[in-house]
């Protein structure tokens, strides 16, 4: 930035204002012996890399970014999928390098972009491989026939809220009339909240912490998270979309122990009702003095914890929504579908938090492994 002379800068006016405080200004003018102000603003964001043994935009970053746009599509004709992976890998490249003209000079920052392939495309190659089986029907759904499954998915995700559409754009203008899109889904992310050493989630539209148990540590990952075997799928996971709108109304006019009995955790830290820190798991066996649970049998932190249903841990990555109905976009990752379903079918019994939830869209994909150069992004699978 130059040295600004006499007059009063626009930076120096709307110190004045009380938008940006100037350094070495009085009155609103800069002092002679003043240094000339070099800020550049807050520094870039760190790029994350597509390409590797897994996927970006399911462990990293770390946290996740705070906006998010999942399409759903089909394919035109499903022998298309090789090319058509290779073709979208090629430009999640470009995109997320900065190298692509259609990013209008928008810096990439830390935006990445996942694929998963549907059921369909997945008995294709192998009726017996991770993800060749859709998704059962649960109660409180009012999915219409094309809210439900899917072809492709494309996650793209960013902190810049403007990067997410022109990507979406791209990678669509790339794949052409080769598919046919089902629905999509915007979402947003609060302000993360410090749960444990690094480890931070949002809140969710309830105003609970959301996300707090899962696989963070590279061990619960390779356990929980990341597909082992057969090859095709080897570093890929699974994923569940769900799209539901939220009764926020009738949540609020509960009491705020009547909605941490919902939930099983207190509303303002994340801690289990049942005592100890916000990270820990609750303690399912832990009673009154007059012998009532302090985590109430139907609290959700109770209906859906892993060793209670006797599944393992997903990762959970939830969006806010704020369209026609304020919502929520669940999105779990898991390298057993019985995670998920298991988990649902006992929470569809008497989780209470369901009351407030009705599911709009459902969707389960395989998350292709990862990709680089040499094996492009779905060739493993489909050869």
């Amino acid at each position: 930035m130059r040295q600004a002379d006499s007059h009063p800068s626009r930076r120096a006016f709307l110190g004045a204002t009380g938008t940006v405080t100037a350094v070495g200004l009085s009155a609103g003018c800069q002092s002679h012996s003043a240094r000339p102000d070099r800020s550049e603003g807050p520094a870039p964001t760190p790029p994350v890399s597509p390409t590797g043994r897994y996927q970006a935009g399911i462990t990293l970053p770390r946290p996740a970014q705070r906006n998010l746009l999942a399409v759903v599509a089909d394919l035109a004709d499903p022998g298309s999928a090789r090319p058509l992976l290779a073709e979208l890998g090629e430009a999640i490249g470009t995109l997320t390098t900065g190298t692509d003209p259609r990013l209008m000079g928008l810096p990439p920052g830390d935006l990445t972009v996942t694929i998963g392939v549907g059921p369909r495309l997945v008995r294709r190659v192998d009726p017996a491989l991770p993800g060749a089986k859709g998704l059962p029907r649960f109660s409180r759904e009012e999915i219409a026939p094309r809210a439900r499954g899917g072809d492709l998915l494309i996650q793209i995700c960013a902190d810049d809220a403007l990067l997410v559409p022109v990507v979406a754009a791209a990678l669509l203008e790339q794949a052409g009339d080769r598919i046919r899109e089902r629905w999509r889904q915007s979402g947003f992310r609060g302000a993360n909240v410090p749960v444990d050493k690094g480890l931070a989630v949002p809140r969710n539209l309830f105003g609970f912490i959301d996300g707090i148990v899962g696989p963070h540590t590279r061990a619960e990952q390779e356990r929980h998270l990341w597909l082992s075997g057969p090859a095709p799928v080897a570093g890929g996971t699974l994923a569940v979309l769900r799209r539901m709108e939220l009764d926020l109304p009738g949540f609020a006019q509960l009491s705020v122990a009547e909605q941490e009995a919902v939930f099983g955790r207190r509303r303002a830290t994340g801690a289990p009702l049942s005592g100890g820190p916000v990270a820990s798991g609750p303690d399912l066996g832990a009673k009154t003095p007059d012998g009532r649970y302090l985590v109430p049998a139907d609290a959700h932190a109770r209906r859906a914890h892993a060793t209670a249903v006797g599944v393992g841990l997903m990762l959970r990555r939830s969006y806010s929504t704020d369209g026609p109905s304020p919502g929520l976009l669940f999105i779990s990752f898991q390298n057993d579908m019985r995670t998920f379903t298991n988990t649902l079918t006992r929470m569809d019994n008497s989780d209470a938090l369901l009351r407030y939830t009705t599911t709009t869209a459902s969707a389960s994909f395989l998350i292709l492994p990862g990709f680089d150069r040499q094996l492009p992004l779905g060739s493993r699978l489909f050869r």
